[in-house]
């Protein structure tokens, strides 16, 4: 699938051109010009999972609608694999582009490629092993079962392309080819899109032909990055042959990488609690449950998509020393995130009930639905501020900033809402009666505890953060004047 090696011309002239404007350009401009193509290539992705649920949705069958819910978290945990891998490495050679470390730079993208080809094989051996008692843990119902299995068999199977993706992608980002990124995710999103309804109603495959569709435009999306590295366009030189066993290399990737697979890890197995949670309440629950993760992962990837744009800026210039530069990324990207923020939030809760119609014309569903993605919202204003600090632990190799928040918001404070919140609801709901009257339908008492499980899990990741972002604000000013100081 890859081949033996992933070579380039002229690396010298590239890696210069390519690194000279993240550390000289104008900082809005820099980030502009990384964060769109991230932003897009990212929606592009969410759009995988959205195509496979809208048109299933024109099955009108609850249960296939669920089947793609509860097989959601399993390919979260399988492109988690890919984000770990890719972020580590790409954190770590953003650093290395910055302080002129090249031949490490292409050890740690060498090692990282060969990496995800052996974890990409033996998730496919595994999953597919125990691929039912999976699905069963994720929540699937006796229903949804039959579905969920025709669904994730195909993707599963051909794991590896999800996770070279990912970490090919990540690396290109890197050394500033977001735009190459873009197109590699457009290829695969645009034939999924063509593909889908082709093998869905016309060839009659229905779930399994959703999945098939999406297999497919992950496997052209691969060879497009092949043809990146081997056609001379990268400022990186890969070598499979040159897999790594640097203790070095291991060490960045990992204290990186980990918090990166860590969170995408936990939210995963947070949707399959909420699953869980939303099985007590019927098919039709677990479906709107689906749907208002996936709408609030739409919002969710163009902030991941800015963080990835935002990552090398701030990585390289932290590792060249420019401090100033360091700052006002962060300066502009908090108010440029945070605007987005309100907008969207604002725009998803006066239209929650069509979007949610979009995807079913279950009542039921509907109804859930609307709600779920209203009480959701109430703190997504904040959204933006978390994942430009958690993006920026990761790019300045902060291990312990990165680890904590990642499994905080997603991860731990979200879990302990999930299992903890839909029996407080139960059992005290006519005292809290605020969080019913905002909500323009009437829910089983224990069902308001699991949608308002993300709004708690929230409130305790802004504090985490606003502690981190603090320390970190005097860190850098501490760095400044003693920068100043051995220039004077």
């Amino acid at each position: 699938m890859i081949g033996v090696v992933i070579t380039m011309a002229e690396q010298g002239d590239l890696t210069e051109e390519k690194t000279r404007f993240i550390g000289e350009g104008d900082i809005k401009k820099v980030l502009i010009h990384l964060s769109i193509p991230a932003i897009v290539a990212m929606l592009i992705s969410a759009i995988y999972n959205l195509t496979d649920t809208a048109f299933i949705g024109m099955l009108h069958d609850t249960s296939a609608i669920g089947a793609v819910s509860v097989a959601f978290p399993i390919f979260l945990v399988i492109a988690a694999l890919g984000q770990g891998i890719g972020v580590g490495s790409a954190s770590y050679i953003s650093r290395c582009l910055g302080s002129k470390k090249n031949e490490t730079a292409n050890k740690t993208a060498s090692t990282a490629v060969t990496l995800s080809i052996i974890i990409g094989v033996l998730c496919a051996v595994f999953g597919l092993i125990f691929m039912e008692d999976i699905l069963a843990l994720v929540g699937a119902s006796p229903t949804i079962m039959p579905y969920a299995k025709d669904y994730s068999r195909p993707l599963i199977f051909c794991a590896v392309f999800n996770i070279i993706n990912m970490t090919l992608n990540n690396i290109i980002r890197a050394e500033g080819g977001a735009r190459y990124s873009m197109v590699a995710i457009t290829i695969g999103a645009v034939l999924n899109i063509i593909l889908d309804p082709i093998f869905i109603f016309p060839l009659g495959m229905g779930v399994r032909g959703a999945a098939i569709a999406t297999v497919i435009g992950q496997a052209f999306s691969t060879v497009y990055l092949v043809l990146y590295f081997t056609q001379g366009k990268s400022a990186l030189e890969i070598h499979l042959k040159d897999f790594s066993l640097s203790k070095d290399i291991y060490e960045q990737i990992v204290k990186i990488g980990v918090p990166a697979f860590l969170m995408q890890f936990l939210a995963s197995f947070s949707i399959s609690l909420l699953n869980n949670a939303a099985v007590a309440y019927g098919d039709a629950a677990v479906a709107a449950t689906g749907i208002t993760i996936k709408l609030n992962t739409l919002l969710l990837y163009v902030l991941i998509g800015y963080g990835q744009g935002f990552q090398p800026v701030v990585g390289y210039n932290y590792g060249a020393k420019k401090y100033d530069r360091v700052r006002e990324a962060i300066k502009i990207s908090l108010i440029w995130t945070t605007a987005f923020s309100i907008i969207s939030t604002v725009a998803f809760s006066l239209c929650a009930e069509p979007l949610t119609r979009a995807f079913s014309k279950d009542p039921e569903v509907i109804k859930v639905g609307a709600d779920f993605i209203i009480a959701v919202g109430v703190l997504r204003p904040l959204l933006g501020f978390q994942i430009v600090y958690l993006t920026l632990f990761q790019a300045l190799g902060k291990s312990k900033q990165a680890t904590t928040l990642a499994i905080g918001r997603q991860g731990l404070f979200l879990i302990a809402a999930i299992m903890t919140l839909p029996t407080f609801f139960q059992n005290h709901i006519d005292s809290l009666g605020i969080f019913t009257k905002i909500l323009p339908y009437k829910l089983e008492p224990g069902l308001y505890g699991v949608i308002y499980s993300q709004f708690a899990a929230d409130a305790l990741g802004v504090i985490l953060t606003l502690i981190f972002a603090s320390r970190l604000k005097k860190e850098l000013a501490q760095k400044k004047l003693a920068q100043q100081a051995i220039a004077k």
